[in-house]
């Protein structure tokens, strides 16, 4: 470990810059809270699992010179952006039909049946994956923290640390919003909830399609 303290005030810095970016509120984070508040623990921490799996390719792909490569193939980020923005308005899109029920979806009933926990997590790493403010988010930390004579384990230990920083605060969020008393406040206030998401996810969308690169 002694190889480390050298950059160690690097890695502070890139951590301390992960967890406020990470905890802020964004698409990824309310994606977890709703689901989390309507269809419960488990699929809460399957959407996070796919969150955290979209970020960690990130991390990996920076890591390896994405930066650079966007740099080269600027369009690609644009098609990206695009692809982003369009996939914020569908989920904006599902949230207007959810808030417009009078009853909630079977998936959320007393019955306990819940959607494929499988589908929740490719939600989750499609929201990360096309979203790039999460790309910019791991340029930002590897250009803050990291030198360029910095060796191979010093990036393995900034993502590391990044990424359970990432498990602690997105399973976090699934954990507390899954509990009993906000469910029950979510029963009674869903259709303001959905929504308020809806507005959200369609704002974030219509920001990122007109938003300059």
């Amino acid at each position: 470990m002694s190889y480390l303290l050298p950059h160690l005030p690097q890695l502070l810095v890139v951590w301390g810059a992960y967890l406020v970016a990470t905890a802020s509120p964004g698409p990824a984070v309310l994606a977890i809270i709703g689901t989390s508040i309507s269809r419960g623990r488990s699929s809460g921490l399957a959407l996070a699992l796919g969150v955290l799996t979209g970020s960690y390719v990130w991390a990996m792909l920076t890591a390896a010179g994405l930066s650079a490569l966007i740099r080269s193939y600027g369009q690609a980020l644009i098609i990206l952006k695009i692809a982003g923005g369009l996939y914020l308005l569908w989920l904006a899109f599902n949230a207007v039909k959810a808030a417009l029920r009078k009853e909630p979806p079977k998936d959320i009933a007393e019955n306990g049946v819940t959607p494929s926990l499988r589908r929740l997590y490719l939600k989750g790493l499609g929201i990360h994956l096309t979203n790039p403010k999460a790309i910019f988010n791991w340029i930002m930390l590897v250009s803050l923290g990291m030198p360029k004579d910095a060796p191979i384990s010093v990036v393995a230990a900034m993502i590391a640390g990044c990424m359970v920083l990432g498990v602690a605060v997105f399973t976090g969020f699934a954990l507390l919003f899954s509990l009993g008393p906000v469910t029950r406040v979510y029963r009674k206030a869903r259709r303001f909830i959905e929504g308020a998401m809806a507005g959200f996810f369609a704002f974030a969308g219509l920001r990122l399609l007109t938003a300059k690169l």
